[in-house]
């Protein structure tokens, strides 16, 4: 089997490491956080073997690179997963902030971008915005998908095109991909599907379960399943998603409480919050993923965390859209696990995501520390792989899949870095743009910032853009 040895200068082993390391050199079990008083899981001179993209064996406390070593000079910690986006809103980026208004005006303008995907621009777009990611150090994305069909609700030929280009995108951009199709089947509570909204819909969640079934997944690819909102899935429907998701182990995410009118309507409506709705529908349970969760009672917080129900944060959307800040800590202290998601795409940077949980929760409080880096770093490694599918990722140890991301620690932003806050400079100081080295299920995608698949990722992106927006929306905002 072909070998891959990387030699880590800095490695964060998270909690999985003590004890599965391979055999190796005298004084390889030394770690920094007994040795220097730490207790953070870094790890100075770490050896990785990889093959057949897995990790075969993790050796510690090796002073220098072995020969035909791939060196990776900063921090190295494993693959950041992103548990929710919506790759085509890579196409608003900045082009919706002249206009003042709410969630819902920004909405329009999403609808517009929508209204213009096909298959093929859709493939573009979403492996440009793929290639993003991987420079930012993410190796695994969880694609909240809900748009099917073409403009009118027609069916295409190929009835899953548009989910089969997002999953031929993250390939092309050397990433894994959950594909969390969606059911969408009203506008609101009682409210048809209208525009461009009706590319979304399958008629009832019977016609949307046939559908996703067809899916397929893949070495690099899982399918999981999506209910958009208690309100734009029927209560009496809720369960027929749920169960597809139950019956295969897959994923299940759900857009909860981002928006207070949400919350209003669906009072109005069923006597119920939106999270108490789903407990009601059985939608709740450790497979389950709620994105956002802003808005909860101290009801909702409890039904989230005894069901063990995840909670996925995208701060960077939230602030963009002004949608709130959600009780991350809360949730996390009722039992709810914590993912990390760019959501929108407004920025794609997971450890801006990560430091934003811990910066809004301050600026809530008035009070400082609330998160630790390291847990903060497990929401975006290990808590994100297991929100989408992956448990066995996120992990620097034996038998996870091979994804290494390197930050570099001679940056503007991370120079002169203390030897025992390493992980704090790269939670709290460092940016995508220290993302130096990108390793991705064995596979080297980015090394000194430079994507090796997509070779220019700016130009990617600028074309794939300018292909979904129009002329007039362009002028308009």
């Amino acid at each position: 089997m072909p070998v891959t040895v990387y030699y880590c200068d800095h490695a964060w082993l998270n909690d999985g490491t003590r004890g599965t390391s391979g055999p190796g050199e005298a004084g390889d079990t030394r770690e920094i956080g007994r040795a220097g008083g730490r207790d953070d899981g870094v790890v100075r001179g770490v050896v990785v073997e990889a093959g057949h993209g897995r990790i075969t064996a993790v050796r510690r406390g090796v002073p220098g690179p072995p020969p035909g070593a791939v060196r990776l000079r900063g921090l190295t910690v494993p693959g950041l997963a992103n548990a929710h986006s919506h790759a085509f809103h890579r196409a608003l980026r900045a082009r919706t902030q002249r206009e003042r208004g709410t969630f819902w005006t920004w909405r329009r303008q999403m609808y517009e971008v929508a209204a213009r995907l096909t298959p093929d621009t859709y493939h573009a777009l979403a492996t440009a915005a793929y290639a993003e990611m991987a420079l930012a150090g993410v190796t695994c994305v969880g694609e909240f998908h809900y748009v099917h069909h073409d403009t009118g609700g027609r069916p295409y030929q190929a009835r899953n095109a548009m989910g089969e280009a997002l999953v031929a995108a993250a390939r092309d951009a050397g990433i894994r991909i959950t594909l969390l199709d969606t059911c969408y089947l009203r506008g609101g509570f009682g409210t048809p599907l209208e525009g461009p909204q009706t590319r979304f819909g399958d008629g009832d969640a019977a016609a949307w379960a046939d559908r996703a079934g067809a899916l397929k997944g893949g070495e690099h690819a899982r399918i999981g399943a999506a209910i958009h909102s208690v309100r734009a899935v029927p209560a009496e429907q809720l369960a027929v998603v749920s169960g597809w998701a139950c019956e295969r182990g897959a994923p299940l995410h759900v857009h909860l409480s981002e928006q207070v009118a949400e919350n209003e309507a669906c009072l109005a409506a069923h006597g119920s919050t939106p999270a108490g709705l789903l407990d009601d529908h059985g939608a709740l349970g450790p497979r389950t993923t709620a994105v956002h969760a802003t808005h909860l009672t101290p009801g909702d917080i409890a039904l989230l965390g005894t069901s063990r129900t995840g909670v996925c944060m995208c701060p960077t959307t939230e602030r963009d859209l002004a949608d709130g800040i959600g009780p991350a800590r809360a949730l996390a202290g009722a039992g709810s696990p914590l993912s990390l998601g760019s959501d929108s795409h407004a920025v794609v940077d997971l450890l801006e995501e990560a430091r934003a949980v811990e910066l809004d929760e301050r600026l809530a409080t008035r009070e400082r520390g609330h998160w630790t880096a390291a847990e903060l770093l497990r929401g975006a490694t290990s808590g994100g792989h297991a929100a989408l599918g992956w448990p066995e990722a996120g992990r620097i140890e034996p038998g996870a899949p091979a994804d290494l991301v390197t930050v570099a620690l001679d940056s503007v932003r991370t120079a002169g870095a203390p030897e025992d806050a390493l992980l704090e400079t790269a939670v709290f100081a460092a940016t995508a743009a220290d993302v130096r080295e990108v390793v991705a299920g064995g596979r080297h995608i980015v090394t000194e910032g430079r994507h090796l698949l997509v070779q220019d990722v700016p130009a990617a992106l600028a074309a794939a853009v300018s292909a979904v927006i129009s002329p007039t929306s362009s002028e308009r905002v």
